[in-house]
């Protein structure tokens, strides 16, 4: 595993956005793993995540595109942190959009903030994590009302590796669905084969108590190839 991965992940819980424990999702499924990308509040904390994101994007999609899309509302703090790091790391100058939920119709007006989308742009959506593809639901159509626009590829920071609506990842249903490539920086199996007995800060943050729910949990929720 390249090293920005094993650091993100130790970057994910020390900045408490990766729990471990008893949790009950939005889905009604019981989960032993909490991820909540809302946890990054600091200017130190978001430069940081888009540099992980700029290097995951780079290693996954490279750089040749022209806007980074952050569906609204998480995706906004992304898009424009990652696009900093991409200029700061690369040299590369992307711009960022993002969605309005509801769209504006005086001033800056329209259904997008940031940089317009036009004919001929090849795009990466950035998000958080995806579990159901609500969001690409959502935004897809959006992007693709611009004019003859090119998606490149989605990268969220945490792949749950769980079924979405069918027998596969979500990552994996929405690539199958809309014909562009998906990623993320890290899965849950990089998380467990990084922190699973071993200690963090004095402490262990997988023991096998955990370990043995996370499987357990895979055993009745994980995708299917």
């Amino acid at each position: 595993m390249e090293n920005y991965k094993q650091e993100f992940i130790d970057f994910m819980v020390e900045s408490n956005v990766l729990k471990f424990g008893d949790f009950t999702l939005k889905s009604g499924r019981k989960s032993p793993f909490f991820m909540n990308a809302g946890s990054y509040v600091t200017g130190t904390q978001l430069r940081k995540l888009g540099e992980y994101y700029a290097k995951a994007i780079h290693d996954n999609f490279g750089l040749d595109f022209d806007v980074l899309f952050g569906p609204a509302y998480k995706g906004i703090p992304l898009s424009v942190a990652t696009t900093m790091a991409i200029s700061e790391l690369y040299g590369k100058d992307i711009r960022y959009c993002s969605n309005r939920k509801e769209v504006k119709d005086h001033g800056d007006a329209g259904i997008l903030l940031g940089s317009p989308i036009k004919d001929g742009d090849k795009v990466v959506i950035i998000e958080d994590v995806t579990t159901s593809g609500k969001s690409i639901e959502e935004t897809f159509p959006i992007i693709k009302a611009q004019g003859n626009v090119e998606i490149k590829g989605l990268m969220v920071s945490l792949n749950r590796m769980e079924r979405g609506k069918g027998t596969k990842s979500a990552l994996d249903e929405i690539k199958d669905l809309y014909g562009f490539p998906t990623a993320a920086i890290v899965s849950m199996a990089d998380v467990v084969e990084h922190l699973y007995n071993k200690e963090k800060n004095g402490k262990v943050v997988i023991d096998h108590q955990i370990k043995a729910a996370i499987d357990a949990y895979y055993g009745q929720y994980g995708a299917q190839a």
